[in-house]
């Protein structure tokens, strides 16, 4: 398959800068692959389209405010975004895979520095956009991350580099049942709920059970391979309790919130259809063709172009019914990528 049959474009006023408040006020897109069918409604509705045999599952992987700002010893600003930690380290030093802008100049050995009391040194060039640093913090690492961070938030969405911490970032860029810290960017179908629209549902009969994937930078970024099948996806940490996978494996029907709960689901289902307890990396790559084995229903934010998240759910209901629904959501004003609107597929 090739990568540009995938593409599409979309007018850039309809990426959504800011996300909508309350939370469950967004609008969702109801797409019936059985039926081939495209509806428009509200995502407090979401209770509705669920019922007492319907299980829910969410990623409670929490994102960590990984964007940081620090200067050169020339007095020139740098960004740094935090990938994965490479280290047991300590409170007070930690080694970790980054990201870094602008990067042209940057020299292994350079000194960045963090107000007067941290630092972090660059030691190894991974490869063209990675770096090794290793980070020297007089407050623990985690309180210089509350301090000195922000949220990380994809590049389409601007925001003002000179104005320190976004604390309303933080707080959205968040789904209100994230527990686990190790993100680098927001399992975005999740932040559409509400402690309300949650109640909801476990009032209805509903149950809800948490995977972990820890989302990396990568799960966002277009597919550049000319053919899809070319593209490897990076791994990505995940953890499914015995409790979840006792819960999965006696569920009627499964509903994934999200492709990362997805990928986790899918990836640990083996030929009988049952899942066990794990923890450890994956880099599934979901893509047409790919044969579901547990997942049921999706609810999903509309995506990038070319993105393996666009691929996945044109393997969940079909290239054309996605193409079709898109063109609709394009056509309806429907708000994109992760602070945008989204999508049930039943």
């Amino acid at each position: 398959m090739k990568t540009e049959d995938f593409d599409f474009k979309l007018p850039q006023a309809l990426i959504a800068q800011y996300p909508c408040e309350p939370r469950d006020k967004a609008r969702m897109m109801i797409v019936n692959r059985k039926q081939r069918s495209i509806k428009c409604g509200y995502f407090r509705d979401i209770s509705g389209y669920l019922n007492k045999d319907d299980t829910l599952i969410i990623n409670d992987s929490k994102v960590i405010p990984a964007r940081l700002f620090g200067k050169k010893p020339t007095g020139g600003m740098i960004e740094i975004l935090l990938l994965s930690r490479k280290d047991e380290g300590s409170p007070h030093f930690q080694i970790w895979e980054a990201l870094l802008r602008p990067a042209k100049r940057v020299k292994i050995g350079t000194e960045i520095v963090f107000g007067e009391e941290s630092s972090a040194k660059i030691t190894k060039r991974i490869s063209d956009k990675k770096w090794l640093l290793n980070f020297q913090t007089e407050i623990s690492f985690e309180h210089f991350l509350e301090k000195y961070g922000r949220a990380p938030l994809p590049p389409y969405i601007k925001r003002d580099k000179t104005h320190g911490t976004n604390f309303h970032d933080l707080t959205r860029y968040q789904t209100v049942y994230a527990r686990m810290p190790g993100s680098v960017a927001a399992p975005t179908a999740g932040l559409h709920f509400s402690k309300e629209i949650l109640k909801k549902m476990r009032d209805h009969g509903v149950q809800i059970a948490p995977v972990t994937l820890h989302v990396g930078y990568g799960t966002f970024l277009p597919i550049e391979t000319l053919h899809v099948e070319d593209h490897l996806m990076e791994s990505e940490y995940f953890e499914l309790s015995k409790e979840t996978a006792d819960i999965v494996n006696e569920a009627k029907r499964l509903t994934a919130v999200g492709t990362t709960s997805t990928r986790v689901l899918e990836s640990l289902t083996d030929r009988q259809g049952k899942v066990k307890s794990s923890s450890g990396y994956t880099n599934l790559f979901i893509h047409p063709g790919y044969q579901f084995k547990k997942v049921d229903r999706l609810i999903t934010n509309f995506h990038l172009p070319k993105s393996s998240l666009f691929l996945l759910v044109c393997a969940f209901a079909g290239t054309e019914l996605m193409k079709k629904a898109y063109k609709k959501a394009i056509e309806e004003k429907f708000r994109f990528y992760s602070y945008g609107d989204c999508m049930l597929i039943i």
